[in-house]
């Protein structure tokens, strides 16, 4: 039994459940999971079809994950042949090895990826991104970094289409 979700060419989207759904998060835990990590791995579908996962830098502003990245690239070609992608954050990561466990918790998310075109979109997701990482830098260096680094950069914008979220049975 699979999850409908969206609509994609007039056909329902159809993502999996979660397997052990007493572990499944809440949407709201999910998100905040995602708000407040510090990296995440986006997973793309790469040269000849073979998965292709980055670790990036990231941040959550109303329902879409931007990241920043050079004008050329994998990743870039990558998102320009297909914009299906999934994001995955780890918030938690504490192996127990006298159970021979993990206690973990973790958000995937499931999307589309897009290019940023506007330049207002694009200026304004960078400065929430160099907000989250440098929260107590001074709003004018703030802008004199991004426009010193600002013409080879491209912003991506990944809209979230369905999300999971996932703790270890122990952190229940």
């Amino acid at each position: 039994v699979y999850k409908r979700q969206g609509k994609e060419g007039g056909k329902a989207m159809e993502f999996r459940p979660i397997r052990r759904n007493r572990q499944q998060l809440t949407q709201e835990q999910a998100w905040a999971l995602l708000e407040q990590g510090s990296y995440g791995v986006l997973a793309v579908q790469g040269d000849s079809g073979w998965p292709y996962a980055v670790p990036l830098n990231y941040v959550c502003q109303a329902g879409s994950i931007y990241f920043h990245c050079a004008k050329v690239g994998h990743k870039l070609e990558s998102i320009r042949r297909c914009e299906k992608a999934s994001f995955c954050v780890v918030d938690r990561d504490e192996i127990k090895p006298e159970a021979y466990t993990t206690y973990y918790r973790s958000a995937i998310a499931f999307g589309r990826v897009r290019i940023l075109e506007s330049e207002e979109e694009k200026r304004r997701a960078i400065e929430q991104l160099s907000q989250k990482y440098h929260p107590m830098d001074t709003p004018a260096h703030r802008k004199a970094v991004i426009d010193r680094e600002y013409a080879p950069l491209c912003m991506l914008a990944f809209t979230v289409e369905h999300m999971t979220g996932k703790q270890a049975i122990e952190l229940t």
